[in-house]
């Protein structure tokens, strides 16, 4: 279940997930974060990128970014994946390309997807630094999908 979203501080810019790793499915995003067509459209691209993961064994993907906010009209999305027993010559082309500051996956799909190791500029794996409110600095939620 997808919590209330919280103030992290009172001049915090928008409402976010409380601290914490929540699980939630598909349909709790959509139903919750997907109230707009343009949210819908990046809500459906979100959707055809996990497939392809899916489909090439991923059994765990986090989201995070102003998509999971109470921003009215968010840049994007943000997601990374756990390699783990995913056969990556399945994986869709355009999330293992990390070219261009990942264009083609904004373009594809609306946002962007990373692998939960992978080191963030930050020097944090990309799974704590989604963790990390990038205006304040401090712990906040992302969602799981199992």
């Amino acid at each position: 279940m997808i919590p209330k979203l919280i103030k992290l501080t009172e001049s915090h810019p928008h409402f976010v997930l409380p601290p914490g790793i929540h699980k939630a499915t598909f349909e709790e995003i959509r139903e919750r974060f997907a109230v707009t067509t343009y949210r819908m459209r990046l809500f459906e691209g979100f959707c055809l990128a996990c497939q392809s993961l899916v489909a090439a064994g991923c059994q765990r993907i986090y989201l995070d970014g102003s998509f999971t906010t109470s921003k009215n009209h968010p840049g994007d999305f943000d997601a990374c994946w756990d390699p783990e027993g995913v056969d990556f010559s399945k994986v869709d082309s355009t999330l293992r390309d990390f070219s261009n500051r990942r264009a083609a996956q904004k373009q594809k799909f609306g946002g962007e997807f990373f692998i939960i190791d992978f080191n963030s500029l930050t020097g944090l794996t990309m799974l704590d630094f989604f963790q990390s409110d990038k205006e304040t600095g401090e712990r906040k939620g992302i969602l799981l999908l199992e």
